[in-house]
């Protein structure tokens, strides 16, 4: 087995600031798990893909992403077991969100009932267990993935925004994947014609407010405004520097300034 050209990235943020859009800039062919719905509004060429009757699709030009309408947690399982097989053609695997899919597999424990301690310990080892083995899906023998994107939602927690989720699966999530990016938009003005112009920006470094982080060796910036993901991957394995960021750059801490615009 070789340590080939993989990145993991876990991206959460505020609501509709562009999440998914996000997810879908990793490298096609994608699989993707529409958890909240939102693949209808992507700028994608999707072909619908259903893993628990038929086999994936083949990889013929006319589509770039296979979404998965996925409304229980078996869609997920049958999902992975394919590509665990290494019999698919994806390049990238995301999850969207998997807030909303922890949850799903949560009502399916309990209903809306009450969790017991049990049911807890349950749904943390069963979930973080699909994360790892996702994330591990970069190491395939013979198929490897290339990325792996998990979507999450935004909760503050003790005064500082971090990726949400449920129990023990808050603590640990962000150390399953190579990156934490808190993604925000900045509004720019054109200081000529004065149009307005609303610019997405990642942070893949921690600050007081917010939760991020990298271990790629520095070769994201601090700050990436516009980000793709499939740049970045090209950017860590082929040794291109980091490009120069305006001046000054607006940290979510100083850019999210409006109660609107709060998480």
């Amino acid at each position: 087995m070789s340590l080939g050209r993989s990145f993991t990235v876990l991206v959460y943020g505020s609501s509709k600031v562009g999440k998914s859009t996000l997810s879908v800039t990793s490298p096609a062919p994608r699989l993707y798990m529409d958890v909240e719905s939102a693949s209808r509004f992507l700028p994608i060429r999707p072909v619908l893909w259903d893993p628990a009757r038929e086999a994936p699709p083949v990889d013929d030009g006319t589509w770039d992403t296979a979404v998965v309408p996925t409304r229980d947690w078996g869609t997920v399982q049958k999902a992975y077991q394919w590509l665990a097989s290494g019999q698919h053609p994806f390049r990238s695997f995301i999850i969207d969100s998997i807030s909303e899919l922890q949850q799903r597999y949560l009502d399916a424990v309990a209903g809306r009932g009450a969790l017991t301690q049990q049911d807890w310990g349950d749904a943390f080892r069963t979930v973080s267990g699909l994360v790892r083995d996702i994330r591990d899906l970069t190491l395939h023998p013979t198929k490897p993935v290339e990325c792996v994107v998990l979507v999450a939602m935004a909760k503050n927690n003790d005064g500082k925004w971090r990726p949400h989720a449920q129990g023990q699966l808050a603590t640990t999530l962000p150390y399953y994947l190579d990156a934490v990016v808190y993604l925000y938009v900045v509004t720019e003005v054109n200081e000529l014609t004065g149009d307005i112009k609303e610019v997405r920006h990642v942070l893949t470094r921690p600050t007081e407010m917010f939760e991020a982080g990298e271990r790629v060796g520095g070769k994201l910036a601090r700050i990436e405004r516009e980000p793709n993901l499939e740049e970045f991957i090209h950017r860590i394995f082929a040794d291109a520097p980091v490009p120069p960021q305006p001046q000054p750059v607006p940290t979510p801490d100083t850019a999210l300034t409006s109660e609107s615009e709060q998480p």
